[in-house]
């Protein structure tokens, strides 16, 4: 019996595949099968897979025409023998104690999927740094020790990295939900990740860093190229999964919040020659809401800076109008920033002359006073 399919989509990762391949086949847990799918690479992945299967009985080396990760993962699955199922991404590094104790986790536990850490590191500088979206520590303040659902967690579903590497999962579980991955899109693992989780029953938080996840100016979520665009859609398509299981209406302030952050860190990020396409597929999308009958409600959502970057789309003629309102846009919000500090610097002020106006109304205030003169006469 296969008891854990990994599954890695490869995609002109040749620099990197080697060791992330090692760190599989060196895994401590045995019956493990492992399934590349090479996505029409540019560069020598496909012959590295090639050999590294030549080599190793349980490498099975699939390919198709470059469809992005979210297609070459969904390939894989339908291949996929394994009770459990793991997502690795072709340049980073699992521990090689990770699955076996996941396997006996997840078995022990009955798990729909199992959520652990991850440590980041930096290819250019070799340094490793945590960062709290893989840490999840406030996740694990709340649910600690104990096996979660969905319903279990309120707003702290937030809390959960989407990345599927991040998880173990069931694969009886993913066939009943199922999820598959967004095809042809950047970001395509948060649509699955939200598919799993609505219906999940039986998680578990291993607080363990078995993870490294490399950081370096080729990989897929740090390029900042035109695809960042495409965060608009799977905002949306997000949306829709919480309208299609019952909870937009319990969420909808934070997904509507949630989307408008989302699209403004990808603008800040994209690559300068891509911001005028980016701020058209702005304009065409926040039309439409300023269209719909939900207009209001979608107002009443947003907050104080997402309603300023909203109507900052909406009343723009052009990309350079719109640069203009958006500096105006940051300016607004400093100094909102800057006026909740000075109202927390006031009252702090305030307390601290209450205090003083109490100590120097306290008796051992007034007994000591004579001390204090004898000092200041002492110091003279």
């Amino acid at each position: 019996m296969v008891k854990v399919s990994v599954i890695i989509p490869v995609y002109n990762a040749s620099n990197y595949l080697k060791e992330s391949l090692n760190s599989i086949l060196n895994q401590t847990l045995d019956d493990i099968e492992v399934i590349c799918v090479d996505d029409d690479s540019q560069d020598n992945s496909y012959d590295i897979l090639v050999d590294f299967a030549s080599k190793n009985s349980n490498i099975l080396v699939l390919n198709q025409k470059h469809n992005g990760g979210g297609a070459a993962r969904n390939m894989a699955l339908k291949h996929a023998k394994g009770k459990y199922i793991y997502f690795m991404d072709a340049d980073d590094i699992l521990d090689k104690k990770a699955l076996d104790e996941f396997y006996h986790i997840a078995e022990e536990k009955s798990l729909d999927f199992l959520i652990f850490q991850a440590i980041n590191y930096d290819d250019d500088t070799g340094e490793y740094f945590e960062t709290a979206k893989y840490s999840m520590n406030k996740l694990y303040d709340f649910v600690e020790d104990n096996i979660f659902s969905f319903d279990d967690l309120g707003d702290y579903i937030f809390n959960v990295n989407m990345t599927p590497w991040c998880k173990f999962y069931n694969r009886e579980f993913i066939l009943k939900t199922g999820a598959r991955f967004a095809e042809g899109l950047i970001f395509h693992d948060n649509i699955f990740h939200w598919q799993m989780f609505f219906d999940a029953k039986r998680i578990y938080f291993y607080k363990k860093s078995y993870y490294t996840r490399r950081r370096h100016s080729k990989s897929s979520t740090g390029a900042c190229d035109e695809r960042h665009i495409n965060t608009i859609k799977i905002n949306n398509l997000i949306i829709q999964e919480f309208i299609n299981h019952g909870y937009f209406d319990k969420y909808k302030k934070k997904l509507y919040n949630k989307k408008l952050n989302t699209i403004f860190l990808r603008y800040s990020e994209i690559q300068d020659q891509f911001k005028s396409s980016f701020y058209d597929a702005m304009k065409k999308d926040f039309s439409k809401i300023l269209n719909h009958e939900k207009y209001d409600e979608v107002m009443h959502c947003l907050n104080e800076l997402n309603k300023d970057r909203f109507t900052s789309v909406i009343k723009a003629d052009n990309f350079e109008e719109f640069e203009l309102l958006l500096l105006n846009v940051d300016l607004r919000n400093e100094n909102r920033k800057l006026k909740v500090k000075n109202r927390k610097l006031k009252k702090d002020v305030k307390k601290a002359k209450k205090l003083n106006k109490s100590i120097i109304n306290s008796n051992s205030w007034k007994l000591t006073k004579p001390l204090r003169a004898l000092k200041r006469w002492h110091d003279a």
